[in-house]
């Protein structure tokens, strides 16, 4: 016979598990010494961490022994458009005059004023550079020597360069800032292992993994400036307070605060953030469709959301992207099955019930992002779903192969998922993953709902679960994003090393010495391969050098007028406007509209199009020199992603005329005066292995 929903009955008072339940021979949770020993280790692992990531990065580059002009070379790419604002930020006569200028500035898009701390999530520049401003003006007042110089021979016929290390040195106090906030992440992943876990254990098992996924959890020993260096570990923070709200069930305004800090901190810093807190949203819908959570405390967590989009909102600008990106239909949706779900709670059968919730969720998300795209008339993140469009179907444009031409956004490679096996970390994730899938089986009715309420222990787990999930999901499809699927399943880690779990999953109670044992073979399966990894991290060594890049920049300072606009394949021009502060048109932060369709005119350059119409184009635009560099218009390993075939795609009608990378290529071998003629109306302006420019009069 068919099993009969359940009869109401009076709400039994339920015992809700503590934030942490350590057993008889632990340290009462709520003891000063439990607290203290946990603050000062989440302080040791942030430290060790800030110093190994300066460690790798000095090892990689010889950063101490470079020039200032050298190590702004070494910022490739968006990197050094960041630095570049941070450099006007401390170079400016005053603070506010910096300020001025990177909110009204026209030198990044030429013809164009733009806000780029709307556009570009600068805030970090801006704090860095204020309390450099300000640790200048007292170190020099005082007297006190914060750098040391010195004089570098590079060898070579390269002339000998002055080289500045310590603190009151630009560069040092920008990268060391990064590597401070960054270093953090090994601090939050151990707090969030020990709330998974009830377990300083667990935390350490966390941190151990982290270590020994070093390289494949982060990437800001090598990328200081990028957003998520200074994002993510606020990401990382702000998840780990979620996931104790969540075990205590708690609501108001001192956690809607609380949790908003770090939010609003991380939009502030990078843009790819709110797409985060979307797949938190998520996470926390299906977890409230489960009945673990209560209404009280995601209402909590919704409207704190809500209030930190606003402040976000305020604080950038009006930056349309936080409305019509899947962030803020995400919290519409989150808010409607709130709402709809006082209609809905009374059904009992618990399929039928997941089921229209999540499907509300998903109508809401899709429909309030294609409505909200529409009324705002906003394109500038519409890569991002042909991005995702590419991956699953044969769609193909000439921005999406941009993306998908590198490697880091196609599917994640055997080799990391073999590199992640090795250590361990992916089967003792998976091991607990299956013990959170035990436990929800075997914590309630699989059919029928309980409607009286949704207090219920470990409600932390399906979060972290979904979580984890949506991580995983991003990781795979691009690589890229492992930077989130990683320490998360580092953290997922310390869950072997829950009694609550292991109890509630198996029926079984481990005793604390036997579960101090099992950390301990834990951690040597993860040290066999993992201590290697950190002792190859260690062994990476080189020293920067790009003398063809420096000539280049020699030149135009020299050659060029200072007002001189200059265009060219993206990675160069923010090095460009970076060290030779010229203006450029176009620039590698490709998440807007208006700058797609600019470098589309640019990257004409490797088009079939006449070659006057290109030149035309690009004076029409301002442009005075144009940059390239020869193995831009090199065959690719894989066909479709060669310049040649990208314009094939995007411009059919010229596909049987001669690729203006043939002409570039047959006049960089002839003499001057032939060499003009064949690129007429263009004019080289230099001519060297690396980079040719040419002159648009």
């Amino acid at each position: 016979m068919p099993k009969s929903p359940p009869k109401k009955t009076k709400p039994k008072t339920e015992k809700v598990q503590s934030s942490i339940q350590p057993g008889k021979t632990q340290e009462t949770a709520h003891s000063i010494t439990w607290f203290a020993a946990v603050a000062a280790l989440f302080i040791i692992f942030s430290v060790v961490n800030t110093s190994h990531l300066s460690k790798l990065f000095e090892n990689d580059r010889h950063f101490s022994h470079l020039a200032d002009f050298e190590r702004e070379m070494t910022y490739r790419t968006e990197m050094g458009l960041y630095y570049s604002y941070y450099k006007t930020l401390i170079t400016s006569p005053s603070f506010f005059d910096g300020i001025t200028k990177i909110t009204r500035d026209n030198v990044t898009e030429y013809g164009h004023t733009i806000n780029t701390l709307k556009r570009f999530n600068l805030y970090p520049e801006v704090v860095l550079s204020y309390f450099y401003r300000n640790f200048k003006a007292i170190t020099d007042k005082m007297g006190w020597r914060v750098q040391t110089c010195w004089q570098v021979n590079r060898g070579g016929d390269l002339p000998p360069v002055e080289s500045c290390e310590g603190v009151g040195n630009p560069h040092y106090f920008y990268v060391g800032g990064a590597f401070v906030v960054a270093g953090t992440v090994a601090g939050w992943l151990f707090l969030l292992g020990v709330v998974l876990s009830d377990s300083i254990l667990g935390g350490l098992l966390s941190v151990a993994a982290f270590a020994f996924n070093h390289g494949e959890s982060t990437r800001v020993q090598w990328t200081p400036p990028l957003r998520e260096s200074f994002s993510y570990p606020l990401i990382l923070a702000q998840i780990t307070l979620v996931t104790i709200a969540l075990r205590n069930h708690v609501s108001g305004s001192r956690w809607l605060v609380g949790i908003s800090i770090p939010i609003v901190l991380s939009m502030l810093s990078w843009q790819f953030a709110q797409f985060v807190y979307s797949t938190q949203l998520a996470a926390l819908s299906v977890t409230f469709a489960l009945d673990y959570l209560p209404r009280s405390t995601f209402s909590t967590l919704i409207f704190t959301h809500i209030f930190s989009l606003l402040v976000s909102f305020v604080l950038l600008f009006g930056n349309e992207m936080l409305l019509t990106s899947f962030y803020f239909p995400s919290i519409l949706a989150a808010l409607s099955i709130l709402l709809i779900d006082r209609c809905l709670n009374k059904m009992t059968f618990r399929p039928l019930f997941v089921f229209l919730l999540l499907s509300i969720y998903g109508a809401v998300t899709v429909g309030a992002k294609m409505g909200l795209a529409m009324v705002f008339n906003v394109e500038d993140d519409a890569h991002i779903g042909e991005i995702l469009r590419s991956k699953f179907t044969d769609f193909a444009s000439f921005h999406t192969r941009l993306y998908t031409c590198s490697a880091e956004f196609g599917f994640i490679q055997q080799e990391t998922l073999e590199k992640l096996t090795n250590t361990g970390l992916l089967p003792t994730a998976l091991t607990s993953f299956l013990l959170i899938a035990i436990f929800l089986l075997r914590s309630r009715e699989l059919l029928w709902r309980d409607t009286s309420t949704r207090l219920r222990p470990l409600s932390h787990l399906p979060f972290h679960f979904a979580q984890t999930a949506a991580f995983v999901f991003l990781a795979f499809i691009i690589m890229r994003l492992k930077l989130f699927m990683t320490p998360h399943l580092c953290a997922s880690v310390a869950l072997i090393m829950s009694a609550n779990l292991i109890s509630s999953s198996l029926n079984v109670r481990l005793a604390w010495i036997v579960r101090v044992g099992l950390s301990g073979l834990v951690l040597a399966g993860m040290a066999y391969q993992g201590m290697g990894n950190i002792k190859h991290q260690l062994s990476i060594s080189g020293e920067y050098s790009n003398v063809e890049q420096e000539l280049l920049f020699e030149w135009i300072n020299d050659k060029s007028p200072k007002d001189a606009v200059f265009a060219g394949t993206m990675p160069v021009m923010a090095n460009v406007k970076l060290s030779t502060e010229r203006p450029i048109v176009n620039h590698p932060h490709y998440e807007d509209k208006g700058i797609r369709e600019r470098t589309l005119k640019v990257y004409s350059m490797f088009s079939k199009k006449p070659i006057t119409e290109v030149y035309d184009g690009l004076k029409k635009m301002g442009v005075n020199y144009v940059v390239i560099q020869p193995f831009n218009c090199d065959h690719h390993p894989r066909k479709e992603c060669s310049y040649r075939s990208m314009w094939d795609l995007h411009d059919p009608q010229n596909e049987k005329r001669t690729s203006l990378c043939d002409i570039w290529q047959t006049a960089y071998k002839l003499s001057p005066k032939e060499a003009n003629k064949k690129v007429a109306p263009f004019k080289f302006a230099y001519n060297h292995a690396s980079y040719i420019v040419f002159k648009i009069d």
